[in-house]
């Protein structure tokens, strides 16, 4: 005695009625291209990251002092 029984599928016509056009297309394994960064943290020199982190820093303190006045 066979389990499987026999099917069929009829042939379907989708139409949607609109096109499906994208502005850019690439292969899903194809990465985008690199683009060049204006500026980076990581091209910046550990003296200039510090500088920078104090400066935030500085910042953020000045903002929860005047906030708690």
């Amino acid at each position: 005695m066979s389990l499987a029984h026999p099917h069929t599928h009829g042939h379907h016509d989708h139409v949607d009625g609109h096109a499906h056009e994208h502005a850019h297309s690439h292969g899903a394994a194809t990465p985008h291209p690199a683009q060049a960064a204006t500026w980076s943290i990581l091209r910046m020199t550990v003296a200039a990251r510090l500088v920078a982190a104090l400066a935030v820093c500085a910042g953020l303190w000045a903002f929860v002092l005047l906030a708690m006045r």
